[in-house]
């Protein structure tokens, strides 16, 4: 649980700084509103998805254990889609749309990973991620 509880003490903080540095320079705009709506239920999803994750968690591509429940009965990589989320959300929030860069490095990081990480898991588990990759969405 401590690492659970890092990674959102992390994301937190990083959320607060956002929030002081651009939340109070700028009016509430319909844009801002729809950022802050994307945003804040994207991440919402990352911390419960990085929570039911638990020990399974790893910097690095590894096979633990494979975790079906939850939000990763939907979704395979359910921190990888509301990361991005959450970034779309405070790049529209914050009305920086330069901060788009972020997306032509991250999202091709992303699937390089989700790659990766499913060659671990397949070559661990087999036909059973076969089936569990076969059921879920991306």
């Amino acid at each position: 649980m401590k690492l659970n509880l890092g990674t959102v003490a992390l994301v937190v903080l990083l959320a607060v700084f956002l929030f002081v540095r651009y939340g109070l320079e700028q009016p509430w705009t319909p844009w801002r509103i729809a950022g802050l709506a994307i945003a804040v239920p994207a991440f919402l999803l990352f911390l419960v998805s990085r929570i039911q994750l638990g020990r399974a968690f790893s910097v690095q591509a590894k096979a633990s254990i494979l975790v079906t429940t939850g939000i990763y009965s939907r979704i395979r990589n359910p921190i990888y889609v509301f990361s991005a989320l959450m970034i779309a959300g405070v790049i529209i929030w914050a009305h920086r749309p330069w901060w788009l860069l972020i997306f032509v490095l991250l999202i091709p990081m992303q699937l390089l990973r989700v790659r990766k990480e499913e060659q671990v898991l397949e070559a661990k588990f087999g036909d059973a991620y076969l089936e569990y990759k076969r059921k879920t969405w991306f």
